[in-house]
């Protein structure tokens, strides 16, 4: 059985993205152009520290989750590092991007050497610390990329990397840095990877928009989410070999903007449909099982029912429209009251995600157990 969402109602602005440090007690929400660093306290969260220094609407936020350091992205077309100092404030250091359009995303990779920014110039910028100028700079992935980049992840040998854009295509490539990064063990994805290397490209099936990418735990499978309402699993077989399956899981919901593997089989899904969803199958195929709301929904009992024909025969008198509570023409079934737009690991355990978090354009950051 499952228990009850915790929700968070931080302020009524949307949540483009939001981050968890690893013991969880801190909580980074991006606001118009600020970063608001929550802390918790209880079971709650209280607004701590505001981090200022984007003159436009903040697109990324993360948090590495053992140096701590974190790394914002806007549209003003900059980044910016956040380290904290000995007294408590944070000092920002801007990253050389050279972009000249706005990030749309940015994620730390896991052993938190580099981390990716995508862009609107149909560019990702991979920023990586250079020691001797001290400074972070900037590698670009360009080609074959002919429109915005809407997200990036990470695999887990920090060297490959999905991206997804406006123009239908989910793609994997290679961001080895030379003097970075060790040659990575080979993998399903290929052997030798230079920098740039397109080690897989994947056409939506309608040439949807692709809103969110994810690489399984493992990094032997990659999950991406579409404006078509679909989402497409695909397990490759190697370098330059057709892939053994790719799985297209088409569903009537609204579409899903952000996804994550809780384990090898399954994945967890949102976006415009205000609700979090899961799918689960392998390589023969997957399907849309459930959504993680259904537990809540019971049958209203008699009282309930008493009540609402009260407020509807005041509905008519105060507003002349039939119809149940006042309240009921707005607000949704749904924990969330908007679209959701991101999902993000919570807590792990036993090998598996237990715990997710979501954020919306409700102002609302709501923490799952699945």
């Amino acid at each position: 059985m499952s228990t009850a969402p915790e929700i968070h109602h931080l302020f009524h602005a949307p949540i483009p993205d939001h981050s968890f440090s690893a013991d969880r007690s801190t909580l980074a929400v991006a606001r118009d152009t600020n970063i608001e660093l929550y802390h918790r306290t209880g079971k709650t969260f209280k607004l701590q520290d505001e981090l200022r220094g984007h003159d436009k609407t903040i697109t990324g936020v993360d948090i590495a989750p053992h140096s701590g350091r974190i790394v914002t992205c806007s549209q003003d077309r900059n980044a910016y590092v956040w380290e904290p100092s000995p007294t408590g404030e944070w000092k920002p250091t801007l990253v050389l991007l050279r972009i000249n359009r706005a990030a749309t995303g940015v994620r730390w990779c896991p052993n938190e050497s580099k981390f990716a920014v995508g862009s609107g110039a149909r560019i990702i910028a991979v920023c990586y610390f250079e020691e001797e100028n001290d400074w972070w700079v900037s590698k670009h992935i360009k080609k074959p990329i002919r429109s915005t980049v809407t997200s990036v992840a990470w695999h887990p040998n920090s060297v490959l990397l999905a991206a997804g854009s406006t123009d239908g295509h989910a793609r994997v490539f290679s961001s080895f840095v030379k003097g970075i990064d060790e040659r990575p063990e080979p993998s399903v994805w290929g052997e030798r990877l230079p920098f740039n290397t397109v080690c897989g490209e994947f056409l939506n099936p309608t040439a949807g928009w692709v809103h969110d990418v994810a690489f399984s735990p493992s990094g032997d499978a990659l999950a991406f989410c579409a404006h078509d309402s679909s989402v497409t699993v695909v397990y490759p077989a190697g370098a330059d070999q057709p892939p053994q399956a790719v799985i297209s899981v088409s569903t009537q919901l609204l579409p899903f903007t952000s996804l994550l593997w809780s384990s090898e089989t399954e994945l967890v899904a949102a976006g415009y449909d205000c609700g979090v969803y899961r799918l689960s199958g392998d390589t023969s195929g997957w399907q849309l099982t459930g959504s993680l709301e259904e537990a809540k929904k019971e049958r209203p009992g008699l009282e309930q029912r008493e009540e609402s024909a009260l407020n509807m025969f005041r509905s008519m008198d105060l507003k002349g429209r039939s119809g149940g509570a006042a309240t009921e023409d707005t607000k949704l079934k749904t924990v969330h009251q908007n679209s959701i737009s991101t999902v993000r690991r919570y807590e792990e355990g036993g090998g598996k995600v237990a715990r997710i978090s979501t954020g919306g354009v409700d102002g609302r950051v709501v923490v799952w157990t699945l």
